[in-house]
């Protein structure tokens, strides 16, 4: 099931499809835009950064949806608890924001209304400089972190669709170290040897789709750093899931893992009630207790993005490739439910 891809290749064929379905632990499928097949105006690229602030986190997206652009940003508040979440929009940019083909280095600079954001990476550092105005009841928030300590390995998956042209390339780099501040306002916020994951998608995505997503980071009692990424439910997973978990720049595959939401699938559905996770090869047992869903719907009916993006504490054991157990006790993460037709 699990097809491991280990030698560098192009990521998609003369018919613009993935030659080579699979996961990786490095950037092993190159890609580029100008390969893609189906139509521009399909194509997705997007960078999510989540960076922890102690009893806060900032959550960045700079995308480029083919037919809109967002910058978007949330400033979570754990103690409270609360969130604000905001996104600005543009029109067309189809590949105007020049999105790097490797998560691994390339600078981006974008802009939506008055919104804007600049990133350089040279492969040994990130730094996101940018602002937001009127974010938060007329105050802005402004941004100035650098993130930097990579890891050895991470994760990537090459997923086709059943629809030919059709693809998801995604790369998560959890366990990364973050520095800096943000400010709302006049407030100021302080991160210092704080901990940051990236999300980094490409790809052209069928119209409807329902996507589960996990995600934990965390320095163990030892020192050690620990996270995994969990994930389902997106394009055709037969060569491999993108189940993994991470230790000190290492990464451990796991198979197939299913998140237990409390009335999934049902009009009762409950994002605040205790989740279970569960791993088809036993390696994975968690159970996650929310604090705060982040729910920022748009529909439309014909094109909606309804994210249930739940912050949480995590507890349970996952175990390495080695059989070394790993055990969590109320560790801050987060998991989502999100249904797109766009």
């Amino acid at each position: 099931m699990q097809k491991e891809i280990v030698e560098k290749a192009k990521l998609l064929d003369e018919q613009g499809n993935i030659a080579t379905p699979g996961y990786a632990k490095t950037y092993m499928l190159g890609y580029d835009r100008a390969d893609i097949k189906a139509k521009k105006s399909r194509i997705k690229e997007w960078d999510y950064f989540y960076i922890q602030a102690g009893d806060y986190a900032l959550c960045l997206t700079v995308a480029d949806m083919g037919y809109v652009g967002a910058i978007s940003a949330t400033v979570m508040d754990f103690v409270t608890p609360s969130q604000v979440t905001q996104s600005a929009v543009c029109l067309f940019p189809m590949g105007k924001y020049k999105m790097p083909p490797t998560p691994e280095r390339g600078d981006i600079t974008a802009k939506a209304g008055k919104a804007e954001i600049t990133i350089t990476n040279d492969g040994k550092q990130r730094h996101l400089v940018g602002k937001y105005p009127k974010f938060d009841n007329g105050k802005e928030l402004r941004f100035d972190v650098v993130i930097d300590q990579f890891p050895k390995e991470y994760m990537f998956i090459a997923t086709p669709f059943d629809t030919p042209k059709y693809f998801y390339y995604n790369c998560k780099l959890n366990c990364m170290r973050a520095n800096g501040k943000f400010w709302v306002g006049d407030r100021e916020y302080l991160i210092e040897d704080q901990l940051a994951t990236l999300d980094w998608g490409r790809g052209v995505w069928t119209y409807d789709n329902t996507w589960y997503w996990g995600s934990l980071q965390t320095r163990l009692e030892d020192g050690s750093l620990f996270g995994f990424n969990l994930g389902y439910g997106f394009g055709n997973t037969s060569a491999a899931s993108e189940n993994m978990l991470f230790y000190n720049g290492t990464s451990h595959k796991l198979e197939d893992v299913t998140f237990h939401i409390p009335g999934d699938n049902t009009k009762d559905i409950d994002y605040m009630k205790e989740w279970k996770f569960t791993s088809s090869d036993g390696r994975l047992e968690m159970s996650f207790k929310p604090i705060i869903d982040r729910y920022a719907p748009f529909d439309l009916k014909v094109m909606c993005m309804i994210p249930h993006q739940v912050f949480g504490l995590f507890s349970g054991k996952a175990v390495l490739d080695d059989g070394k157990e790993i055990i969590l006790k109320d560790v801050l993460g987060f998991a989502e439910k999100v249904h797109n037709k766009w």
